[in-house]
């Protein structure tokens, strides 16, 4: 890992650019760029202002292309369709990425996957070290539960999200599915109505819930006769997830081409449930 990494931040003007500004300063890295769609009205404007912690001398600017040269690593909490020309343009010039757009399809994931060939990226739906912990423990429950108890996702966001369920509700899911060797392609049930019948045991459920201005909230039930465990996981600012993105661009400097999670990041892999 580089003692100072140059980060540049994509989306710099929403809520989450702003705030992961904010996080690159608090960690005391550099802030080497700040990038928001060309026809933005905060062009020009100091980053460091924006995000309302003093001025930085680094000027938003309409294009990665721009100032790729002058990053190490950039964050992308963009959309799908800009990450994939993101991931383009970091390709092209070896500079290692973060990603956690969701709403991913398969086409934009297996372009996230070859570019993982050539420049390091690190790809999770959710960058909190809370979640991520969470999911360790996901896999615990799974493996000493197996086939034994009902398993329902039940996760809820505020009401400007657009997709759903939320990524990190799938990720949940799919620690569970794998731990369980079942396909949550197959397995998965995202709506219930009308006369459905009985449960099926190898279903995994998921509920949504959007309102207001709820940041994040995952609760897992494993639910079995007389008894229900739940594993829950409540964002209440989103600071933790950018946190968590400069940790993972701080950490994936310098590694070898290849997609990594937050798994690799925490260094969870090494740990046996």
């Amino acid at each position: 890992m580089s003692a100072t990494p140059r980060i540049g931040i994509l989306g710099a003007g929403g809520r989450m650019g702003r705030i992961l500004i904010q996080a690159v300063e608090q960690a005391g890295f550099k802030l080497a760029a700040a990038v928001e769609r060309p026809e933005s009205s905060l062009l020009g404007a100091d980053a460091g202002e924006l995000a309302g912690i003093g001025r930085l001398d680094v000027k938003i600017v309409g294009s990665l292309e721009e100032v790729v040269k002058d990053c190490d690593v950039v964050i992308d909490f963009t959309a799908p369709v800009a990450t994939v020309n993101h991931l383009k343009i970091c390709r092209e010039h070896g500079v290692a990425i973060v990603i956690g757009t969701t709403g991913m399809n398969d086409e934009q994931k297996a372009y996230l996957d070859a570019s993982a060939t050539e420049t390091p990226v690190v790809y999770a739906a959710n960058y909190s070290v809370g979640v991520n912990v969470s999911i360790k423990l996901l896999e615990l429950a799974s493996k000493v539960f197996g086939d034994t108890v009902d398993i329902e996702v039940i996760e809820a966001h505020h009401r400007h999200k657009v997709d759903a369920p939320s990524g990190t509700a799938l990720m949940m899911g799919e620690a569970i599915a794998e731990t369980l060797g079942r396909d949550l392609k197959q397995d998965a049930v995202y709506h219930r109505e009308g006369y459905t019948g009985p449960r099926e045991r190898q279903s995994i459920g998921f509920q949504t819930i959007r309102g207001g201005d709820i940041v994040g909230e995952h609760t897992v039930m494993f639910i079995g006769e007389g008894e229900r465990v739940e594993i829950t996981h409540k964002a209440t600012n989103r600071m933790n997830f950018a946190a968590g993105a400069v940790r993972a661009a701080a950490w994936v400097v310098g590694r070898e081409a290849r997609k990594y999670d937050m798994k690799d990041v925490l260094g969870f892999n090494d740990i046996q449930v």
